[in-house]
């Protein structure tokens, strides 16, 4: 079955790429273009994972310390003591 593509910006593109990466056809162009994007696609983690990488570094540095006083902290480290 051969490739029809019926817009013409699309059709451009499918030249342009066929040109630039060599390709024999503009349904092989398609193929590889689609193909790649395709494993762009499932390589991206999802936000929930990529957040939940910082998420588990932070618990690994222990429990909160519920006396610690941030102002106090800050001013100490600017000088302000």
């Amino acid at each position: 079955m051969s490739l029809y593509i019926r817009d013409n910006e699309v059709d451009a593109l499918a030249r342009q790429l066929q040109s630039a990466i060599k390709a024999p056809t503009k349904t092989e162009a398609v193929r590889i273009a689609l193909k790649r994007e395709l494993e762009r696609a499932h390589a991206v983690l999802p936000l929930s994972e990529r957040i939940k990488k910082y998420q588990d570094a932070v618990r690994a540095l222990g429990p909160d310390n519920p006396d610690f006083d941030m102002k106090k902290f800050m001013d100490e480290g600017w000088g302000d003591i």
